[in-house]
């Protein structure tokens, strides 16, 4: 019995909402994280685009997030067949290839988009995007491997 895909794991009906809950909770401790000069405006950006448009983030990755998962099977694929251990860890080690198969399927959305303005902020914040991505990844993985194996009693 071929084991199932990470996509398959997570996006299951009874999956799916708390790893949205999860991985919303990702994305806030990111972006709280985040010092200096750049990390005040990325913080001052958010909070705002969270007031015009109410639990965003959410609404973004469940738009998204069935596109996400499917992007990182290859990922978990070879995590498995490594032994296991943190997916993190093994998704940061791979970090600019990771952070590509993830920014592919926002830079197709927002290309598709037929919104000027939202490919305009996109634009803007692309280019620190790839770096971004990959600070995250070690917080992601451990999000989602606690999904894809079932133990939500880990939670951190």
């Amino acid at each position: 019995m071929t084991p199932m895909s990470l996509s398959q794991q997570l996006l299951k009906k009874r999956t799916r909402p708390a790893v949205i809950t999860d991985l919303v909770e990702v994305v806030q401790q990111e972006v709280a994280a985040k010092k200096g000069m750049s990390g005040t405006a990325l913080k001052a950006g958010y909070g705002a685009a969270n007031k015009v448009v109410p639990n965003l983030t959410e609404r973004a990755l469940k738009k998204l997030f069935p596109d996400f998962a499917r992007a990182l099977d290859p990922f978990w694929a070879s995590f498995q067949s490594s032994g296991g251990g943190d997916f993190g860890q093994h998704l940061a080690a791979r970090g600019t290839e990771v952070s590509a198969a993830l920014l592919t399927v926002t830079d197709a959305k927002v290309q598709a988009s037929g919104r000027e303005p939202v490919k305009k902020v996109y634009k803007a914040l692309r280019g620190k995007a790839e770096g971004r991505v990959q600070a995250a990844l070690p917080r992601l993985g451990t999000a989602l491997q606690r999904h894809a194996s079932g133990d939500r009693a880990q939670r951190g």
